[in-house]
Protein backbone atom coordinates (compact mmCIF):
# COMPACT_ATOMS: atom_id res chain seq x y z
CA UNK A 1 0.00 0.00 0.00
CA UNK A 2 1.39 3.56 -0.94
CA UNK A 3 1.43 6.06 1.43
CA UNK A 4 0.35 9.97 0.68
CA UNK A 5 3.16 11.99 1.68
CA UNK A 6 0.09 13.65 3.79
CA UNK A 7 -0.76 10.98 5.45
CA UNK A 8 0.21 9.49 9.27
CA UNK A 9 2.84 7.31 8.41
CA UNK A 10 2.32 5.63 12.63
CA UNK A 11 -1.15 5.98 13.94
CA UNK A 12 -1.68 5.28 17.38
CA UNK A 13 -5.44 5.23 18.61
CA UNK A 14 -6.54 4.56 22.28
CA UNK A 15 -3.65 2.41 22.35
CA UNK A 16 -3.54 -0.27 25.40
CA UNK A 17 -1.30 -2.99 26.90
CA UNK A 18 -1.84 -4.98 29.73
CA UNK A 19 0.33 -7.49 31.34
CA UNK A 20 -0.52 -10.63 32.97
CA UNK A 21 -1.76 -10.04 36.61
CA UNK A 22 -3.59 -7.18 34.93
CA UNK A 23 -0.63 -4.68 35.17
CA UNK A 24 -1.73 -1.79 32.70
CA UNK A 25 1.64 -0.63 31.18
CA UNK A 26 -0.17 1.96 28.31
CA UNK A 27 -3.28 3.18 29.37
CA UNK A 28 -5.00 4.37 25.99
CA UNK A 29 -2.58 6.64 24.19
CA UNK A 30 -3.37 8.39 21.26
CA UNK A 31 -1.32 10.40 18.18
CA UNK A 32 0.08 10.32 15.09
CA UNK A 33 3.63 10.76 13.05
CA UNK A 34 3.82 11.86 9.87
CA UNK A 35 6.30 10.81 7.11
CA UNK A 36 9.96 12.46 7.83
CA UNK A 37 9.14 13.56 11.22
CA UNK A 38 11.37 12.62 14.59
CA UNK A 39 9.06 11.88 16.88
CA UNK A 40 10.47 11.17 20.34
CA UNK A 41 8.55 10.01 23.32
CA UNK A 42 9.86 10.61 26.66
CA UNK A 43 8.84 9.69 30.12
CA UNK A 44 10.12 8.08 33.45
CA UNK A 45 11.32 5.18 34.00
CA UNK A 46 8.05 2.51 34.22
CA UNK A 47 6.21 5.34 31.89
CA UNK A 48 5.21 3.19 29.58
CA UNK A 49 7.97 3.62 26.44
CA UNK A 50 8.69 0.37 25.63
CA UNK A 51 5.59 -1.10 26.28
CA UNK A 52 4.12 1.46 23.44
CA UNK A 53 7.73 1.04 20.87
CA UNK A 54 7.01 -2.83 21.13
CA UNK A 55 3.65 -2.56 19.98
CA UNK A 56 4.67 -0.03 16.93
CA UNK A 57 7.43 -2.77 16.10
CA UNK A 58 4.70 -5.77 16.18
CA UNK A 59 6.22 -7.17 18.64
CA UNK A 60 2.98 -8.10 20.19
CA UNK A 61 -0.89 -7.39 19.56
CA UNK A 62 -2.61 -4.77 22.00
CA UNK A 63 -4.92 -5.51 24.88
CA UNK A 64 -6.83 -2.57 23.21
CA UNK A 65 -7.15 0.18 20.90
CA UNK A 66 -5.12 0.34 16.99
CA UNK A 67 -2.45 0.79 15.86
CA UNK A 68 -1.05 1.27 12.48
CA UNK A 69 2.87 1.66 10.77
CA UNK A 70 2.35 2.49 7.14
CA UNK A 71 -1.27 1.75 6.87
CA UNK A 72 -0.47 -2.21 8.92
CA UNK A 73 -1.57 -3.65 11.54
CA UNK A 74 2.48 -4.31 12.78
CA UNK A 75 1.33 -7.36 14.43
CA UNK A 76 -1.51 -9.42 12.25
CA UNK A 77 0.27 -8.00 9.07
CA UNK A 78 3.88 -8.29 10.30
CA UNK A 79 5.05 -9.59 6.77
CA UNK A 80 3.65 -6.06 5.35
CA UNK A 81 5.23 -3.82 7.57
CA UNK A 82 8.55 -5.50 8.65
CA UNK A 83 10.99 -5.03 5.55
CA UNK A 84 10.15 -1.37 5.70
CA UNK A 85 10.81 -1.00 9.08
CA UNK A 86 13.93 -0.64 11.09
CA UNK A 87 14.56 -1.34 14.87
CA UNK A 88 17.37 -0.58 16.30
CA UNK A 89 16.77 -2.53 20.73
CA UNK A 90 18.31 -1.18 23.76
CA UNK A 91 20.55 -4.34 23.52
CA UNK A 92 21.50 -5.96 19.97
CA UNK A 93 22.68 -9.30 21.80
CA UNK A 94 25.15 -10.18 19.00
CA UNK A 95 27.58 -13.12 18.34
CA UNK A 96 30.61 -11.99 20.60
CA UNK A 97 32.94 -13.99 18.82
CA UNK A 98 31.76 -12.61 14.87
CA UNK A 99 33.17 -9.47 13.78
CA UNK A 100 31.61 -6.73 13.01
CA UNK A 101 31.65 -7.09 9.18
CA UNK A 102 30.67 -10.95 9.44
CA UNK A 103 27.53 -9.78 12.10
CA UNK A 104 27.02 -7.04 9.37
CA UNK A 105 26.63 -9.40 7.03
CA UNK A 106 24.85 -12.08 8.61
CA UNK A 107 22.21 -9.72 9.38
CA UNK A 108 22.27 -8.19 5.67
CA UNK A 109 21.29 -12.27 4.91
CA UNK A 110 17.95 -11.62 7.04
CA UNK A 111 16.98 -7.94 5.61
CA UNK A 112 15.20 -7.51 2.13
CA UNK A 113 16.90 -5.34 -0.44
CA UNK A 114 20.21 -4.59 2.20
CA UNK A 115 22.48 -1.75 1.31
CA UNK A 116 26.12 -3.09 1.30
CA UNK A 117 27.57 -4.22 4.88
CA UNK A 118 30.64 -1.79 4.70
CA UNK A 119 28.75 1.47 3.44
CA UNK A 120 26.66 1.13 6.23
CA UNK A 121 29.11 0.85 8.42
CA UNK A 122 31.12 3.70 7.27
CA UNK A 123 28.06 5.54 7.65
CA UNK A 124 28.08 5.16 11.50
CA UNK A 125 31.63 5.36 12.02
CA UNK A 126 32.75 1.68 12.46
CA UNK A 127 34.46 1.24 9.08
CA UNK A 128 37.79 0.57 11.00
CA UNK A 129 36.50 -1.69 13.35
CA UNK A 130 35.14 -4.03 10.52
CA UNK A 131 37.72 -6.57 11.37
CA UNK A 132 37.30 -6.68 15.23
CA UNK A 133 34.92 -8.68 17.26
CA UNK A 134 32.17 -7.91 18.58
CA UNK A 135 33.47 -8.71 21.94
CA UNK A 136 36.20 -6.42 21.56
CA UNK A 137 34.22 -3.80 20.92
CA UNK A 138 33.64 -0.79 23.61
CA UNK A 139 29.56 0.11 24.61
CA UNK A 140 29.32 2.88 22.38
CA UNK A 141 31.00 1.04 19.82
CA UNK A 142 28.29 -1.23 19.54
CA UNK A 143 25.81 1.23 19.54
CA UNK A 144 26.96 2.16 16.81
CA UNK A 145 26.93 -1.22 15.29
CA UNK A 146 22.98 -1.76 16.87
CA UNK A 147 21.90 1.80 14.36
CA UNK A 148 24.31 0.32 11.59
CA UNK A 149 21.70 -2.88 11.42
CA UNK A 150 18.92 -1.41 11.86
CA UNK A 151 19.89 0.56 8.37
CA UNK A 152 20.82 -2.35 6.72
CA UNK A 153 16.92 -2.23 4.75
CA UNK A 154 17.09 1.60 3.96
CA UNK A 155 13.75 1.41 6.02
CA UNK A 156 11.20 3.79 5.55
CA UNK A 157 10.76 4.37 9.51
CA UNK A 158 13.12 3.86 12.06
CA UNK A 159 12.30 2.87 15.54
CA UNK A 160 15.58 3.89 18.14
CA UNK A 161 14.91 2.91 21.67
CA UNK A 162 17.47 4.58 23.62
CA UNK A 163 20.02 5.07 20.41
CA UNK A 164 23.25 7.12 22.32
CA UNK A 165 23.20 5.22 25.32
CA UNK A 166 27.17 4.43 26.06
CA UNK A 167 28.26 7.11 23.60
CA UNK A 168 30.54 9.93 24.19
CA UNK A 169 29.58 13.42 23.18
CA UNK A 170 31.25 13.10 19.71
CA UNK A 171 29.51 9.87 18.92
CA UNK A 172 25.88 11.44 20.27
CA UNK A 173 26.40 14.40 17.90
CA UNK A 174 27.19 12.17 14.95
CA UNK A 175 23.98 10.26 15.51
CA UNK A 176 22.43 13.13 15.80
CA UNK A 177 23.71 14.05 12.32
CA UNK A 178 22.99 10.98 11.41
CA UNK A 179 19.61 11.05 12.36
CA UNK A 180 18.78 14.61 10.92
CA UNK A 181 19.90 13.21 7.52
CA UNK A 182 17.80 10.35 7.45
CA UNK A 183 14.88 12.62 8.12
CA UNK A 184 15.74 14.87 5.57
CA UNK A 185 16.26 12.50 3.03
CA UNK A 186 12.38 11.12 4.01
CA UNK A 187 12.92 8.59 6.99
CA UNK A 188 10.03 8.60 9.92
CA UNK A 189 12.04 8.11 13.05
CA UNK A 190 10.32 7.15 16.33
CA UNK A 191 12.62 7.63 18.82
CA UNK A 192 12.88 6.87 23.06
CA UNK A 193 15.81 8.39 24.97
CA UNK A 194 16.49 9.76 28.53
CA UNK A 195 18.64 12.16 27.26
CA UNK A 196 16.09 15.49 27.06
CA UNK A 197 18.84 17.36 25.65
CA UNK A 198 18.69 15.03 22.30
CA UNK A 199 14.77 14.91 22.03
CA UNK A 200 14.94 19.18 22.02
CA UNK A 201 17.26 18.78 19.81
CA UNK A 202 16.35 16.80 17.55
CA UNK A 203 12.31 15.80 17.71
CA UNK A 204 9.96 17.47 15.48
CA UNK A 205 7.35 16.40 17.88
CA UNK A 206 7.38 14.54 21.34
CA UNK A 207 5.28 12.76 23.77
CA UNK A 208 5.23 12.70 27.24
CA UNK A 209 4.15 9.94 28.83
CA UNK A 210 3.39 9.26 32.50
CA UNK A 211 2.25 6.13 34.40
CA UNK A 212 0.90 4.29 31.10
CA UNK A 213 -0.52 8.20 29.74
CA UNK A 214 0.76 10.66 27.74
CA UNK A 215 1.12 13.77 29.91
CA UNK A 216 2.01 16.39 26.98
CA UNK A 217 2.76 16.17 23.09
CA UNK A 218 3.01 18.73 20.51
CA UNK A 219 6.85 20.27 19.70
CA UNK A 220 9.64 20.77 22.22
CA UNK A 221 9.17 24.40 21.89
CA UNK A 222 5.13 24.00 22.21
CA UNK A 223 6.01 22.04 25.45
CA UNK A 224 8.27 23.78 27.02
CA UNK A 225 6.16 26.78 26.49
CA UNK A 226 3.92 25.71 29.12
CA UNK A 227 6.60 26.35 31.98
CA UNK A 228 7.10 29.36 33.06
CA UNK A 229 10.33 30.72 32.70
CA UNK A 230 12.89 31.64 35.42
CA UNK A 231 14.88 34.80 36.49
CA UNK A 232 17.41 35.01 39.28
CA UNK A 233 19.78 37.15 40.92
CA UNK A 234 21.49 38.32 44.28
CA UNK A 235 20.11 41.22 45.52
CA UNK A 236 22.59 44.03 47.21
CA UNK A 237 23.42 44.55 50.89
CA UNK A 238 20.54 46.82 52.16
CA UNK A 239 18.16 45.59 49.62
CA UNK A 240 14.95 42.92 50.52
CA UNK A 241 12.43 41.41 48.36
CA UNK A 242 9.60 44.40 49.20
CA UNK A 243 11.96 47.05 47.50
CA UNK A 244 11.22 45.63 44.23
CA UNK A 245 8.55 46.62 42.06
CA UNK A 246 5.47 45.03 42.65
CA UNK A 247 5.48 41.35 41.67
CA UNK A 248 2.18 41.66 39.73
CA UNK A 249 3.57 44.69 37.90
CA UNK A 250 6.55 42.30 37.08
CA UNK A 251 4.10 39.25 35.27
CA UNK A 252 5.60 37.30 38.07
CA UNK A 253 3.38 34.13 39.21
CA UNK A 254 5.72 33.23 41.40
CA UNK A 255 9.26 33.27 43.63
CA UNK A 256 11.32 31.72 46.08
CA UNK A 257 13.89 33.84 48.43
CA UNK A 258 17.33 31.75 49.59
CA UNK A 259 19.23 34.11 51.70
CA UNK A 260 19.90 37.52 49.63
CA UNK A 261 19.03 35.54 46.08
CA UNK A 262 15.68 35.95 45.08
CA UNK A 263 14.10 33.20 41.81
CA UNK A 264 11.19 34.81 40.31
CA UNK A 265 8.83 32.95 37.98
CA UNK A 266 6.96 34.27 34.64
CA UNK A 267 5.36 33.22 31.94
CA UNK A 268 6.57 36.73 30.34
CA UNK A 269 10.12 36.89 30.14
CA UNK A 270 10.48 40.09 28.59
CA UNK A 271 8.61 42.66 30.76
CA UNK A 272 9.37 40.92 33.67
CA UNK A 273 13.59 41.26 32.56
CA UNK A 274 13.13 44.48 31.28
CA UNK A 275 10.99 45.90 34.59
CA UNK A 276 13.66 44.72 36.56
CA UNK A 277 16.09 45.85 34.76
CA UNK A 278 15.31 49.69 35.10
CA UNK A 279 14.27 49.18 38.36
CA UNK A 280 18.04 48.42 39.14
CA UNK A 281 19.34 51.17 36.85
CA UNK A 282 16.87 53.84 38.47
CA UNK A 283 17.71 52.56 41.91
CA UNK A 284 21.78 52.96 40.56
CA UNK A 285 22.28 48.88 42.19
CA UNK A 286 24.02 45.99 40.72
CA UNK A 287 21.59 42.50 40.12
CA UNK A 288 24.72 40.33 41.03
CA UNK A 289 24.51 36.54 39.64
CA UNK A 290 21.48 37.63 37.34
CA UNK A 291 20.49 34.49 35.55
CA UNK A 292 17.59 35.17 32.64
CA UNK A 293 15.81 31.67 30.96
CA UNK A 294 13.27 30.74 29.15
CA UNK A 295 12.09 26.82 30.73
CA UNK A 296 14.16 24.05 29.30
CA UNK A 297 12.74 20.85 28.23
CA UNK A 298 14.57 19.02 31.33
CA UNK A 299 11.98 21.59 33.38
CA UNK A 300 9.16 20.90 31.45
CA UNK A 301 10.08 17.52 31.55
CA UNK A 302 10.36 17.49 35.62
CA UNK A 303 7.34 20.19 36.26
CA UNK A 304 4.74 18.04 34.15
CA UNK A 305 6.28 14.69 36.04
CA UNK A 306 5.88 16.44 39.44
CA UNK A 307 2.08 17.32 38.55
CA UNK A 308 0.87 13.78 37.12
CA UNK A 309 2.19 12.62 40.36
CA UNK A 310 0.56 15.03 42.46
CA UNK A 311 -2.36 14.59 40.45
CA UNK A 312 -2.33 11.04 40.97
CA UNK A 313 -1.88 10.95 44.68
CA UNK A 314 -4.51 13.56 44.69
CA UNK A 315 -7.06 11.21 43.43
CA UNK A 316 -5.49 8.30 45.33
CA UNK A 317 -6.36 10.08 48.51
CA UNK A 318 -9.78 11.09 47.62
CA UNK A 319 -10.81 7.83 46.64
CA UNK A 320 -9.32 6.31 49.95
CA UNK A 321 -11.09 8.96 51.57
CA UNK A 322 -14.46 8.09 50.20
CA UNK A 323 -14.18 5.02 50.81
CA UNK A 324 -13.60 5.18 54.45
CA UNK A 325 -16.29 7.36 54.75
CA UNK A 326 -18.62 4.79 52.60
CA UNK A 327 -17.31 1.96 54.94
Amino acid sequence: MNIDEREHVIEVTDLRRVYGGGFEAVRGISFSVDRGEVFALLGTNGAGKTSTVELLEGLAPPSGGRVRVLGHDPCAERAAVRPRTGVMLQEGGFPSELTVIETARMWAGCVSGARPPLEVLERVGLAGKAGVRVKQLSGGERRRLDLALALLGDPEVLFLDEPTTGLDAEGRRDTWELVRALRDAGTTVLLTTHYLEEAEDLADRLAILHEGRIAATGTPAEVTAAQPSRISFELPEGYFLGDLPPLAELGVSGHEVHGRVIRLRTRQLQRAATRLLVWAEQAGVELHRLDVRSASLEEAFLGIARDASAASDGTATKKKATKEYAA
